[in-house]
């Protein structure tokens, strides 16, 4: 398992050959200013919910990314999948067992 820490709640974990990105705050985040925002590559993106430090590069991270599935509580599924993204919607205090692991 590979851990790669962006700064503020932001985070990569690589494993079991997937790659799962948390909360995308990249632009404007300090700590991550040398990050190549374009050049992130992941199969999920969980994202805590929707304030803008938590969120503000997931829709450039997921187009560059086809296929990556965003993960989230309802309105975060709602609002994505209607942007045409592939979501999977959670339940505040539910799970749901992913190819990588249980959430």
């Amino acid at each position: 398992m590979k851990f790669t820490y962006y700064g503020h709640s932001c985070f990569l974990v690589e494993t079991t050959g997937k790659r799962i990105l948390f909360d995308p705050f990249i632009s404007g985040n300090a700590l991550a200013a040398d990050v190549n925002v374009d050049a992130i590559r992941c199969d999920y993106i969980l994202l805590s919910h929707g304030h803008s430090d938590h969120c503000i590069d997931l829709e450039r991270i997921a187009r560059n990314n086809p296929g990556v599935t965003i993960v989230g509580i309802w309105e975060i599924h709602a609002r994505y999948s209607e942007m045409g993204f592939k979501t999977h919607p959670m339940n505040k205090g539910g799970w749901w067992t992913f190819d990588f692991g249980r959430v």
